[in-house]
């Protein structure tokens, strides 16, 4: 397809060619695969599986939860290829069903790559304090303050980067996917062959453990029913954000093709490398009393079972991977801000739906990153022994369940259109029924599951409750839900209308 036929489906779909249309496809796969980001996710939330589950929550939870994830990238890149807008999904919703629809999800996906920006930058600044701890032998203490200060710092510079290097942002897409395949198979060579000893396939494959604090031990129905399913938030946060490929579909060349082959095998690939990388980490985790007085920190993993450079280099791969996960994140963000604020739907929208000359929507990644920033306060404060703040679990579930809820109003509402839906050239067929039910039914499970207290002492009546221990993922995604259903039910019905056209009429073939 032309970059002239991609200007008239865009047409044909109520908007004119305003972004650079300069993507290429593997550009397009470039930017979900590296936001998904097996060297983000799979170090920053590992702890969260080991805690809630241990190896097999990893080593079979992956898989399982990674299968579900694929096909509800499948649904996904049904529509995308049929609807290539940035809005992407809020523009399904809006198209499917009715302004309400399309209202709901746009929110629930700003909301969803706001905190996705905040969670990963946190997360790269959280591996870059302990890079430069051990880089300057403790003259770099690696407190939270300093870890919040870097987090500023790298927002900062990836706002600067989306705004001044819009010709190279998908460069360095192409560049990240790269680092990502060369920087784990490094990693996972260091695990192999570095560690004096691993453990064995038993361990791996059927260990469990619980330091979530619920239940009794890591047996009986409280574990299998709700400590485990916990533990799954590893990779139902890191194999997400792939709907980056229609947020930046507007800049994709034969983007009805591209960006659905693009969503889907990002997940596909993702999948794979974040699995082997994963059990590479169970092998070498050999100290479990070590890892586990860390919180299931997986850096202890690293520093108890190789020698410090090793270590250390491991952690800097890492940051560079995060960091540009990070970039991407921004990206993603700012193009769904453009998008949704186009539409009229997002407060002061003319400021935020603005170009500069180079094409690039400013003041939407300047607003995405100061939200992101402001959410992020509470992870200054932790508890006691915690090397990560539960205020970066909190934000991790805000992410979750904002994308994933957004993800399932357009599914479902595929599901319900049926044979009227009109698919592009890349479509399920008459596969659509029974992977959109299967995509529904996950993520309502996941949603219910992530808003739960991760321990005892985030439970309100608890003996040793705190603050600190909460889980504020149902606040936040509460009050949103509140706000913007109040917002719909008092103001926004009566003047919002779902997507605007900007073209009065299809350009002639």
């Amino acid at each position: 397809m032309t970059t002239e036929e991609d200007s008239r489906r865009l047409a044909e779909l109520g908007y004119k060619q305003e972004l650079a249309r300069t993507w290429s496809g593997f550009s397009n796969f470039a930017i979900s695969f590296s936001i998904i980001s097996i060297l983000a996710g799979c170090f920053t939330t590992f702890g969260q599986a080991w805690n809630n589950g241990g190896p097999i929550a990893i080593s079979w939870g992956w898989p399982l939860i990674s299968l579900f994830i694929l096909i509800i990238g499948f649904c996904m890149a049904e529509l995308v290829s049929a609807y290539p807008t940035a809005g992407g999904i809020y523009w399904w919703a809006a198209k499917l069903g009715k302004p309400i629809h399309g209202w709901f999800t746009g929110w629930l996906n700003l909301i969803g790559l706001i905190a996705v920006t905040a969670s990963v930058d946190y997360g790269c600044a959280t591996f870059l304090n302990i890079t430069l701890t051990r880089l300057t032998g403790g003259a770099w203490e690696g407190t939270l303050p300093q870890a919040f200060l870097l987090f500023v710092i790298i927002l900062v510079l990836h706002a600067l980067i989306n705004i001044y290097s819009h010709r190279l942002i998908s460069l360095l897409q192409n560049i990240s996917v790269w680092w990502h395949v060369a920087g784990a198979a490094v990693i996972v060579a260091i695990l192999v062959f570095a560690p004096a000893q691993h453990q064995s396939v038993g361990f791996v494959f059927t260990e469990t453990i619980n330091n979530s604090g619920f239940g009794d031990g890591d047996g009986g129905l409280p574990f299998w029913l709700y400590v485990l399913p916990l533990g799954f938030l590893l990779t139902q946060y890191t194999i997400t954000g792939f709907d980056a490929c229609a947020h930046v579909s507007e800049e994709t060349q034969g983007a009805a093709k591209a960006a659905a082959r693009g969503l889907w095998q990002s997940i596909f690939y993702s999948a794979i490398g974040g699995w082997i990388l994963l059990l590479a980490f169970l092998f070498a985790a050999t100290n479990v009393d070590e890892i586990n007085a860390q919180g299931g920190f997986v850096g202890a993993i690293f520093t108890t079972a190789l020698s410090s450079p090793l270590a250390t280099a491991i952690f800097a791969i890492s940051t560079i991977g995060q960091f540009f996960c990070g970039m991407s994140c921004v990206t993603s963000m700012s193009r769904m801000t453009y998008a949704f604020s186009r539409d009229g739907a997002v407060p002061g929208w003319r400021l935020w739906s603005k170009v500069d000359r180079n094409r690039t929507p400013v003041n939407a990644i300047l607003a995405g990153c100061a939200v992101a920033a402001l959410i992020t306060l509470p992870a200054l404060y932790a508890p006691a022994g915690l090397t990560t703040p539960v205020a970066f679990y909190a934000v991790v579930s805000i992410a979750v369940i904002g994308l994933y809820l957004a993800f399932l109003i357009p599914i479902w509402l595929r599901l319900r259109m049926g044979d009227r839906f009109e698919p592009g050239p890349w479509t399920l067929g008459r596969r659509y029924k029974a992977l959109c039910w299967i995509a529904c039914v996950e993520i309502a499970i996941v949603c219910v599951y992530f808003v739960m207290p991760f321990s005892p002492a985030g439970v309100p009546g608890n003996a040793d409750f705190t603050w600190t221990s909460v889980n504020y993922a149902p606040i936040a995604v509460g009050v949103v839900l509140v706000g913007i259903a109040l917002w719909w039910a008092l103001s926004a019905r009566h003047w919002f209308t779902g997507p605007r056209r900007t073209v009065d009429e299809v350009p002639a073939e």
